[in-house]
């Protein structure tokens, strides 16, 4: 190793955890070969089906490891308020003393693998590099599939290249030594007592978001939780916009979609470039450009079927690994809204003998897979994955989409009014809570630009960087929001959603190249009637009015809720929000378009 500073990190943790022994990884098929027998052997994993599997694994976490531990999640500024009031703080003299006492003797009996990888494209300009320590097998083996894993990137790092110090331990899972510390003055993100993919595997949430947006606003770029798609039409045209949902919005979905047969006679193509993670630079030409900076995917099992996502079951039929699914005694896995029967007999997410409709001493339906389940998978098997997925200098971005789940207040798709105001509609993002999520059903969840979790610094300053991209981009994209997820008054669904989102796509870039008509309201512009192309698509009498109705009346109610937001940040808030804020009161107000 030539890397001194890498020598001495990685021997300097390794005489605080203590392992038997320390292994590099290459990033090898033999090295993957290697590895999966060990977690075979150890019961740490499970080989399925070779038939109906190929080269696929089931992993099922402790029972209480099964999501992110947003509460024992912490940014480790040295000041407080740079964290902000919608992060956890602790400072980086607490955060390395307490997990510094879990992590120390913690790996004793147990390989350390010392993992480089890197975040985008081996030696793309967007691209950032990490080493992860981690004593799981399972983290290890996901790890080569979410990023450029081996010695390709310790070549690039070379003898002194700067790199994100990651420190993963299992410790003994107790929700008592759990831990998640990212230090963004130092560059490092420290995770302990948690094996869960959300808070183990590095690369993904605490790199590509937490600590890459405090580099992103340093080095004038932004880290984004958003994903990337390319529509192409039928003269070869591909066009690229980036989205940002909160969860349970259906991003995965939008990334991978295909389209419906109304629209096929204009030959569309959809591409995936990313499904959940983009990194944004100002190019040469002066458009804003993204990568994905993932080279898989982290999904959620439960609802991905062959109707709402094809293309992700095609993509999971080979060289996955799933994680706290139904398990098969065949072999198979499943999950509650997935294709087909659940296989008999099986076994749950727990370990514990499972049957449809077995119930538990209340008379509550339990469920075969865990509602969070997950799968890891190369994002290269993808149908639609796109010819330029890997393009070192990313792809060209037209237009940025926020969105949410809102039943009554958003229309199915504005635009906003410029680069400030779109910043103000990404900032008060918002979804109501739905059955399957904790807290009272309706209730508005801000979450802006769908950042709220994994922002790794003060919002207040969040909305400034965006603010201050917007006058350093030449050519900046044009921002909408779309809701897709507005009802009728007897709480039915308006919109079909899946793969007739294109039809809102499809006006979204037309607005771009300046083709598609708009009428002004007081939130933005919406699409004319006319502009939307319904070819093939039967909605309900007044279904379309109503998708596009704005009632200021509702939107006056909606501000005092971006107010109560806002006054969180106190004075850090940058003032053009709020005179965002004002400017749209005072529209809504007399009913004014602009």
């Amino acid at each position: 190793m030539k890397h001194a500073k890498l020598s001495a990190w990685v021997a300097e943790m390794a005489a605080l955890c203590g392992p038997d022994r320390v292994e590099w990884l290459d990033g090898s098929e033999a090295e993957k070969a290697r590895l999966e027998a060990r977690a075979l052997a150890s019961g740490e994993l499970v080989r399925l089906d070779s038939r109906r599997h190929p080269g696929c694994l089931f992993h099922r976490t402790a029972e209480n490891d099964v999501a992110r531990t947003e509460h024992l999640t912490y940014i480790c500024s040295r000041r407080k308020e740079d964290a902000g009031p919608t992060n956890n703080w602790m400072s980086p003299e607490e955060g390395y003393r307490r997990a510094g006492e879990i992590f120390r003797g913690s790996m004793r009996g147990r390989t350390m693998y010392v993992i480089p990888f890197s975040m985008g494209p081996v030696g793309s300009p967007f691209s950032k590099i990490g080493v992860q320590l981690t004593d799981s097998l399972y983290v290890a083996l996901n790890m080569r599939i979410m990023t450029r894993a081996g010695a390709v990137v310790l070549d690039r790092l070379g003898p002194d290249g700067e790199f994100t110090r990651c420190l993963h331990g299992k410790a003994d899972l107790s929700t008592e030594r759990r831990l998640i510390l990212h230090f963004p003055d130092d560059n490092a993100i420290w995770s302990v007592g948690s094996g869960y993919g959300g808070n183990a595997l590095l690369g993904k949430k605490c790199l590509s978001l937490r600590i890459a947006s405090a580099l992103a606003r340093r080095e004038g770029w932004l880290a984004e939780h958003m994903l990337i798609l390319g529509v192409e039409d039928a003269r070869g045209r591909t066009e690229y916009l980036t989205a940002a949902f909160p969860s349970a919005c259906g991003k995965t979905n939008l990334a991978m979609l295909i389209p419906p047969a109304g629209l096929k006679a204009k030959g569309y193509k959809v591409w995936t470039v990313g499904d959940d993670i983009a990194w944004l630079r100002v190019g040469p030409d002066g458009r804003l450009w993204a990568v994905n900076p993932e080279a898989g995917f982290f999904g959620v099992a439960p609802g991905t079927n062959s109707k709402s996502n094809p293309n992700a079951v095609a993509t999971l039929r080979a060289n996955a690994i799933f994680t706290n699914v139904l398990l098969g005694e065949d072999k198979t896995v499943w999950w509650e809204g997935g294709d087909g029967e659940p296989p008999q007999p099986a076994v749950d997410w727990r370990g514990r003998p499972w049957r449809p409709g077995l119930k538990d001493e209340q008379g509550k339906l339990l469920p075969g897979a865990h509602p969070n389940s997950r799968f890891t998978v190369p994002a290269g098997q993808c149908p639609s994955i796109s010819p330029r997925w890997e393009d070192p200098q990313g792809v060209p971005i037209s237009a940025i989409v926020f969105g949410g789940r809102r039943e009554r207040l958003a229309p199915l798709v504005y635009e906003a009014f410029d680069w400030a105001h779109g910043v103000y509609t990404g900032a008060t993002a918002a979804s109501e809570r739905t059955a399957a999520q904790v807290g009272k059903v309706g209730e508005v969840r801000r979450d802006p630009m769908a950042m709220l979790p994994f922002c790794g610094y003060n919002m207040a300053d969040y909305f400034a960087h965006w603010l201050e991209m917007g006058r350093r981009i030449p050519k900046p994209p044009k921002i909408f929001h779309v809701n897709w997820f507005r009802k009728d008054a007897r709480g039915r669904f308006l919109w079909p959603g899946y793969g007739d989102n294109l039809r809102v796509l499809e006006w979204i870039l037309a607005r771009c190249r300046g083709e598609a008509a708009a009428r002004q309201t007081p939130i933005g512009r919406l699409p004319a009637p006319e502009s939307l192309d319904l070819s093939g698509l039967e909605l309900g009498p007044g279904a379309l009015e109503e998708l596009l109705a704005v009632r200021p009346e509702e939107w006056r109610e909606e501000l005092a809720g971006h107010k109560d937001f806002f006054a969180r940040f106190g004075d850090r808030l940058p003032k053009e929000i709020w005179d965002q804020h004002e400017a749209l009161a005072k529209r809504v107000s007399v009913g004014a378009p602009s």
